[in-house]
């Protein structure tokens, strides 16, 4: 129903438009309005809608005391961790009904009663990881497991893999025949040894498995100095750079087909692959640099002599080039679980920048 004021607002606006020039037809579309409405209205211009306005009550709903009665049995000893569904055909055993499951359900969620009613734990918001960046090696690390397959079924090896993400490398790692909190901390201790890591430099992230919140793997990072990150349970996005990690491990063509016949074996295939990755491996994210030459700051001069090839190349053929050339300057900040952008790409939250490596 539309108010008498806002009918003469409306015809008031088109006749407006009218003035001006403007077709009636096309005054009513670029509105989303019904000529043949218009026109109606225009016949009698003081005429508001005539229709009751008034809110619709059944006739059959439930009085007061019914539905008084329908919340006193909902919240029983005896039903109150039960949904309606499994509430009416008790009830009706009993030889009594009072309301369909419909209206159980329609009653229950008007008094904001419908949207837990078992014993186990209700469901937690969990909101994103905090937003993380690096602009350098040695602020920002990812870590997880993977699943590498045996003869026996049912039973695997495990892959302990831990990167930088601002670099990319893969800065240690570990199989092992168990999933553990205390092998962890050997391996992250054995990679802040390594990279030198000092107190209060790096972030690990990481996804909510035991291994990562266990409490000797905790202890450690304190002990450490680490800073842990963990994604939301079950959300795979929230470390999408060790996951991707792992597809381009599990795709590789080198791959084995059959299973692996010991952890020997499985070893020296990671081992292969760690050195191909961090050596060979021109990675699409950085430049295609290697993670080694980005980790040890080789990019920069890499990347500036690829610009000065491609602008010698434009030079000897300028009929070639219809703009400028490639873009071979170096990535210099690396987001994880960025914040939302607005629609100029300003960011609404500003990311958490780490301490720069020391």
């Amino acid at each position: 129903m539309t108010a008498l004021a806002e009918r003469i607002e409306v015809m008031a606006l088109v006749a407006d438009a009218v003035k001006a020039g403007a077709r009636q037809d096309s005054a009513c579309a670029a509105i989303s309005f019904s000529e043949r409405t218009l026109q109606r209205w225009q016949r009698d211009m003081q005429r508001g809608d005539q229709r009751p306005a008034r809110v619709q009550k059944p006739s059959n709903r439930l009085s007061v005391v019914e539905r008084g009665q329908l919340l006193a049995v909902a919240n029983c000893a005896e039903f109150a961790n039960l949904p309606p569904s499994q509430i009416v055909p008790r009830l009706v055993d009993q030889g009594i009904y009072l309301a369909s499951e419909s209206t159980f359900y329609r009653v229950l969620k008007e008094e904001k009663q419908l949207s837990h009613r078992g014993a186990e734990r209700p469901a937690q918001t969990r909101s994103k990881p905090r937003a993380l960046a690096a602009t350098a090696p040695g602020q920002l690390y990812s870590w997880d497991i993977t699943y590498l397959p045996t003869p026996v079924k049912g039973v695997y090896f495990y892959l302990y893999l831990f990167m930088d993400i601002f670099s990319r490398k893969i800065v240690g790692w570990q199989i092992y025949d168990v999933e553990s909190s205390e092998l962890t901390g050997e391996v992250v201790r054995d990679i802040c040894a390594r990279e030198n890591i000092a107190p209060d430099q790096v972030v690990l992230h990481s996804d909510n498995g035991s291994p990562m919140k266990g409490a000797t793997m905790l202890a450690t990072l304190q002990a450490l100095g680490v800073m842990p990150s963990f994604s939301r349970p079950s959300v795979s996005n929230d470390n999408p750079f060790s996951e991707s990690l792992f597809k381009t491990l599990k795709y590789r063509p080198a791959y084995p087909r059959a299973a692996f016949d010991s952890l020997l074996a499985a070893r020296q295939w990671v081992g292969g692959f760690v050195h191909w990755y961090n050596h060979e491996h021109r990675h699409s994210a950085i430049q295609f640099v290697t993670p080694a030459q980005r980790h040890g700051g080789l990019d920069v001069a890499l990347l500036r002599n690829r610009d000065e090839v491609y602008q010698a190349a434009r030079t000897a053929h300028p009929e070639r080039w219809s703009g400028d050339t490639r873009n071979w300057r170096p990535v210099s900040i690396v987001h994880l679980n960025p914040d939302k952008t607005s629609s100029n790409g300003v960011e609404l939250e500003e990311n958490t920048l780490l301490k720069k490596a020391a």
